[in-house]
């Protein structure tokens, strides 16, 4: 039986006691009755992996001692997906549970002119993001900027490093399907998914300019959650 798995936020290495906040507390103690001796994981998100034994079963702070940890090395290339903020929020948490459970290292909320909806919860969606690399049993958290304008982007220097660069849309044209484009020996991917409406074809020519490959997801057009979630099954692969 799986140990159960929490998200501990603060720098605990080398600590030997650890107290865990009063949510985690709370979960622990109220929701799955856990008792002094009774052993669980914490993970900081960042490849730590601590087993650890309750010795203060305190409902709002609860006390560990670390009895052994591991490190757990990031696998694969960095892989990157930029995705348009989504009209209906339920669909764009759903792609963030999505691409953290297939593994991708880094999410970027996109701000395209298409976009129509401006607001961004970051510790709601964060806290999606954590749900899903606990229930996953992943040490690593994926990294969630804040929504950036689509131009912007673009300019940003690890942008310009990455060493594939696509982007995914609906305008007819040569693209090339993204499963035979990813080259799995290079070390960084970042593909572009827009918004309800898709880009507009000033955004397309300008990701082509700054040598982004147009790239096709499948023969049918896709909602953009759903490319999201067929582009993070791609590139995790």
């Amino acid at each position: 039986m799986n140990l159960p798995r929490f998200y501990i936020s603060d720098n605990v290495t080398g600590q030997p006691e650890i107290e865990l906040d009063e949510d985690t507390s709370k979960h622990v103690v109220n929701v799955l009755r856990m008792k002094k001796g009774q052993q669980l994981h914490l993970t900081d998100g960042k490849g730590t992996l601590l087993l650890t034994s309750i010795i203060d079963d305190h409902k709002k702070r609860c006390r560990v001692t670390v009895l052994n940890g591991e490190f757990t090395q990031r696998k694969g290339r960095k892989t990157s997906i930029a995705i348009s903020l989504l009209k209906n929020n339920s669909r764009f948490e759903w792609f963030l549970e999505k691409a953290t459970e297939l593994g991708i290292t880094e999410i970027i909320p996109l701000l395209c002119d298409r976009t129509e909806k401006q607001h961004f919860r970051f510790d709601r969606m964060q806290n999606i993001l954590v749900s899903a690399m606990l229930q996953s049993q992943q040490a690593w958290l994926p990294v969630l900027h804040q929504p950036v304008g689509f131009g912007q982007l673009l300019k940003q220097e690890d942008v310009i490093d990455t060493t594939q660069k696509f982007i995914a849309h609906c305008v007819p044209g040569s693209k090339q399907s993204l499963a035979e484009m990813v080259n799995a020996s290079l070390p960084s991917q970042i593909i572009l998914i827009g918004p309800e409406g898709d880009f507009t074809n000033e955004e397309i020519s300008f990701a082509t300019d700054h040598y982004f490959i147009p790239v096709s997801l499948g023969e049918t057009r896709l909602r953009s959650e759903t490319a999201g979630m067929a582009a993070a099954v791609i590139l995790s692969l």
